[in-house]
């Protein structure tokens, strides 16, 4: 796909730089085949269908950004992406970062108890250190690192940051970034959608800082599509069936579901997903053929990136594109802490070329 065909204008006043002062308080776009409708995401548990089985991405941001000030005055600034065990008692620690001078090989660097020593670069630059003196890998973090808020967002995070760069239901700590459509949502619309009796399942995905990556090339198929881990259980394996059975949709919260549920798609059972844990580079573009999600609550998503493919492979991309359109106009608020998308079935025609979605206002069905 050429990358082009995924880029538009996005005003810097569209970017949001702040959640919503309440959690629940986004707006919600409601794409339909030849509509969209404006709503609140609070409007979202009654859109889901009562027989639908709902998946949420229960990773947990780690507090991964790392600053350090060298005795010369010198910063550096790390954002951890992996930690695993070392061969020597150490820990391996992967991370992006930047300096105000060159790191080179050997280097040093000191937090607290933390001793950091360069070890390596690896094939897209990043730094692989080697990590001593600091005990529990999570308690350090929680004590000096800070939340990893993306780029695009221009202030040093704060306080609140700490728990609305989080999902009410984070569980399993690895993410360098939020999955940010369930930040979206509260206990009390959890609790609405089980009272309807949806049934509510949840993956693993770890998010990495690939997803912050803008493509570089022209064409998609030549961009290194970043890896990420992510885990499938037998208990979502089974909840999967269980909704195939009764016909309902499955409804991924999120990108980084799609991306689960389809790298774990079952190739001899149409719909179904199979138990698993391992990395996905998975690629979603136009042409590609979802094999398990119905369903998708999103966010809206910056320009030229393998995100916005995805979402456009799922609605169509000219409709996605008047989708946008139509939420640029209206005001909404993009990417991480912005407004909500739901695509409420898999639309699988695209508009024709030069059609426009029709509008209608807040609180239309």
């Amino acid at each position: 796909m050429r990358v082009d065909l995924l880029d538009y204008p996005l005003p810097e006043a569209a970017i949001a730089q702040r959640p919503t002062e309440h959690r629940d308080g986004a707006r919600l776009l409601v794409v339909g085949e030849r509509a969209v409708s404006h709503r609140r995401i609070v409007d979202w548990p009654s859109l889901v269908p009562a027989d639908a089985l709902v998946v949420l991405n229960d990773t947990r941001v780690r507090r991964s950004r790392l600053r350090f000030e060298k005795s010369t005055g010198g910063k550096v600034e790390l954002l951890v992406l992996d930690v695993r065990p070392g061969e020597s008692g150490d820990e391996i620690w992967t991370a992006l970062g930047h300096s105000n001078r060159p790191l080179r090989i050997g280097k040093q660097l000191e937090l607290g108890p933390l001793r950091l020593t360069l070890i390596d670069r690896g094939p897209a630059g990043e730094f692989v250190l080697s990590a001593r003196g600091h005990g529990d890998s999570e308690a350090f973090f929680e004590q000096f690192g800070l939340v990893p808020l993306p780029p695009y967002i221009r202030r040093v995070a704060g306080d609140d940051d700490v728990e609305r760069y989080q999902t009410v239901f984070a569980d399993q700590v690895g993410s360098a970034a939020a999955p940010t459509a369930g930040l979206h949502l509260t206990p009390a619309m959890l609790a609405t959608l089980r009272q309807r009796g949806v049934e509510v399942a949840f993956t693993t995905l770890h998010v990495g800082a690939g997803t912050f990556m803008p493509v570089r090339t022209d064409d998609l198929d030549e961009h290194p599509m970043h890896a990420e881990r992510y885990t499938v259980s037998q208990a979502l394996s089974e909840a999967v069936a269980r909704a195939r059975a009764r016909g309902g949709p499955v409804v991924a919260v999120g990108t980084t579901v799609v991306r689960a549920l389809e790298s774990a798609a079952d190739p001899g059972l149409e719909g179904r997903v199979q138990p698993r844990s391992e990395l996905t580079r998975l690629l979603i573009q136009p042409g590609y053929r979802f094999r398990v999600v119905d369903a998708l609550l999103t966010n809206f998503h910056a320009p030229r990136s393998t995100l916005l493919a995805l979402v456009s492979a799922f609605a169509g991309r000219l409709r996605l594109t008047g989708a946008y359109a139509a939420a640029l106009n209206e005001g909404y608020r993009f990417l991480s802490y912005g407004d909500a998308m739901w695509l409420s079935r898999r639309l699988e025609a695209d508009l024709e070329p030069g059609a426009a979605l029709e509008t209608t206002r807040e609180g239309a069905a």
